[in-house]
């Protein structure tokens, strides 16, 4: 029995752990309704989130510092990466914007439903507060201190302080340059060993996270919002279908040894709503699948900031969807303007707490469309979350293959 179960892959371990989460968390609602698991379930969820979050600072800045200095990268070749790799964030999330606008506006998911204020109106009013503006996020980018960038896991203060400080190492001359480079290489390595160990706990983890989640909501926490779930899902199948896998067959990625490396990081992204929980292992995979260690390095950590595929197209479909709620109809100008302003906004997502939301507030009230609107959204938002997550890392994934590709890098796939 003990062979057979170490012989079950931990994709499958996974989708287990989820098919019993959600039986425990329907249960716990709809049944044992004196039980109340979830205080002994939350802390499993959490224990799991915080040892991923523990690995992300030390992963990022071990692997840009040893991708860019210890390959001989001088700042034209990071300068070149960089330009492509925004070149082609900023072209994908259009496509992103422009799926969502067409879907929402083809379902039109809002009609029918009545705003109100006996909403969590105040957690409304909070995310509007933290509307972020272009010099807020460009002042965000840059670390007053690095240890406190680590700290609060703020992904692009790390990887602008590393991207300085791998520069600084590699026009370095003198003999010191090696054993920091040899510390750097070793604490990667070590970082890999690290979250393959936390990775068999991840199980244990996401089930509890499905399993809080059912509890609190139930199975039919859809209600009256399914139109704008099965938007929002229908319009992601659609953005893959017509924008990640032209990309991949574009710069000729294998898809389906493409997907045999993503699709833990996929799930776990997709279960625990976290991009920081697939990051290290989404991480790792890519360099099995023959991504260079600076690609990767540099393209993931720069995507969770400037290629969230999955949250633009939400922020589309939910601020039409608002507009639709209220009665008011926005033109076809109206619409465009409010996409160009999320084409901007939506690279501050990683920049705010509750993120998206935070931007979909923010948007809303430069268009003084009502914020209760977010309020009815809030009772469903784990479930789109969930996708949305999960699309961000998946495109990101490819993103960065795609930049190998372009780069003319593509190196030698290892078998997972």
């Amino acid at each position: 029995m003990l062979a057979l179960l170490r012989r079950i892959s931990l994709t499958w371990w996974i989708i287990i752990s989820m098919v019993v989460g959600v039986l425990i968390g329907y249960l716990d609602h709809a049944v044992w309704h004196d039980a109340n698991l979830v205080p002994y379930l939350q802390p499993l969820s959490s224990i799991f989130l915080r040892m991923i979050k523990s690995i992300v600072a030390p992963l990022v800045f071990a692997s840009l510092v040893v991708g860019i200095a210890g390959h001989g990268d001088d700042l034209r070749r990071v300068g070149r990466l960089a330009f492509r790799s925004i070149l082609y964030f900023e072209i994908v999330t259009t496509v992103a914007l422009v799926v969502g606008l067409c879907a929402v506006n083809l379902t039109r998911p809002g009609e029918g439903i009545q705003l109100t204020t006996a909403a969590d109106t105040s957690q409304v009013q909070q995310l509007s507060s933290a509307k972020p503006t272009l010099a807020s996020v460009l002042e965000h980018t840059v670390p007053a201190s690095i240890v406190d960038a680590a700290a609060r896991n703020e992904v692009l203060q790390i990887v602008f302080f590393s991207v300085l400080f791998a520069i600084g190492l590699a026009q370095t001359t003198s003999k010191h340059k090696q054993t920091v480079l040899s510390f750097f290489e070793g604490l990667a390595e070590v970082m890999f060993k690290f979250t393959g160990l936390v990775m068999k706990f991840a199980p244990i983890g996401i089930g509890a996270a499905v399993a809080v989640t059912i509890s609190h909501s139930g199975l039919g926490v859809l209600g009256n919002l399914a139109r704008l779930v099965g938007t929002l899902y229908g319009a992601l199948i659609v953005f893959i279908a017509v924008a990640l896998v032209p990309v991949a067959l574009l710069f000729r990625i294998p898809i389906r040894e493409f997907w045999r490396h993503v699709k833990e990081p996929w799930l776990i992204a997709f279960s625990t709503a976290s991009s920081e929980a697939a990051l290290p292992l989404a991480m790792e995979n890519m360099e099995r699948f023959g991504v260079p260690k600076r690609i990767v390095s540099f393209v993931l950590p720069t995507g969770y900031s400037f290629n969230l595929d999955g949250s633009t197209l939400y922020l589309a479909v939910a601020s039409i969807f608002v507009a639709q709620a209220a009665g008011i109809q926005l033109s076809t100008a109206d619409q465009v303007l409010m996409m160009l302003t999320l084409m901007l906004t939506s690279k501050g997502v990683a920049a705010v707490p509750r993120a998206s939301l935070v931007i979909l507030s923010g948007t809303l009230a430069t268009f003084k469309l009502p914020l209760e609107g977010v309020a009815v959204i809030l009772a469903v938002d784990a479930l789109m979350d969930m996708a949305r997550t999960s699309v961000n890392l998946l495109g990101n994934c490819l993103a960065s293959a795609a930049m190998a590709r372009w780069e003319g890098e593509w190196g030698e796939r290892s078998s997972a």
